[in-house]
């Protein structure tokens, strides 16, 4: 069986579906790289993003029917929705730790490191561990809407919600990122 490379994501399922490994070949090379994006902004661990994509096209490719196209969903939503979820679950048996250490080391590994770059790192850092302690929704939110750059429509389709209901959502998001950081004082 084979496929053009032109084919859409759904064709490429079906596809799968037929029992075309090479199909699922290529949904892997075209998902892999946003899907860790997006895991890796719920679980910020390199190897257990890798992971947790992994595990996602595996379970996949071994019940490919587990995408109903009837449904009319997009490929992409459908298995973004999946990783999130996935990612979620892994996030909550363990909350990610701001790494202050390392950036002591490494100021002092290379004193040469300009003090505003650093001060830009431990922002980074304070608002990655700010977004971390938002309600999953927002995180979900915030990380499709500004890290992925997608349409409000978009996200609104992956996290199964309105788009009026993700625009709350950024909302209650922003406000308390902006009250979580001047509670710590980086805003």
């Amino acid at each position: 069986m084979e496929f053009d490379l032109e084919d859409s994501d759904e064709e490429l399922v079906l596809h799968l579906q037929k029992g075309d490994a090479d199909a699922f070949a290529e949904l892997v090379r075209r998902h892999t790289d946003y899907l860790f994006r997006i895991v890796w902004r719920t679980c910020p661990d390199s190897e257990e993003a890798e992971d947790i994509v992994q595990d996602v096209f595996l379970k996949f490719y071994g019940q490919p029917r587990s995408f109903d196209l009837s449904r009319g969903v997009k490929f992409k939503t459908w298995i973004t929705r999946v990783a999130m979820n996935r990612a979620i679950d892994v996030s909550r048996k363990k909350r990610p730790i701001p790494d202050y250490d390392y950036l002591l080391q490494q100021s002092m590994d290379d004193p040469d490191i300009p003090l505003h770059e650093l001060e830009a790192k431990v922002a980074s850092m304070e608002l990655e561990a700010a977004i971390q302690n938002l309600p999953e929704r927002q995180q979900q939110a915030i990380n499709l809407c500004f890290y992925e750059d997608l349409s409000r429509k978009d996200a609104a389709e992956i996290m199964e919600v309105s788009v009026k209901a993700l625009d709350s959502l950024l909302m209650r998001a922003k406000k308390a990122l902006f009250d979580i950081l001047a509670e710590r004082k980086v805003a």
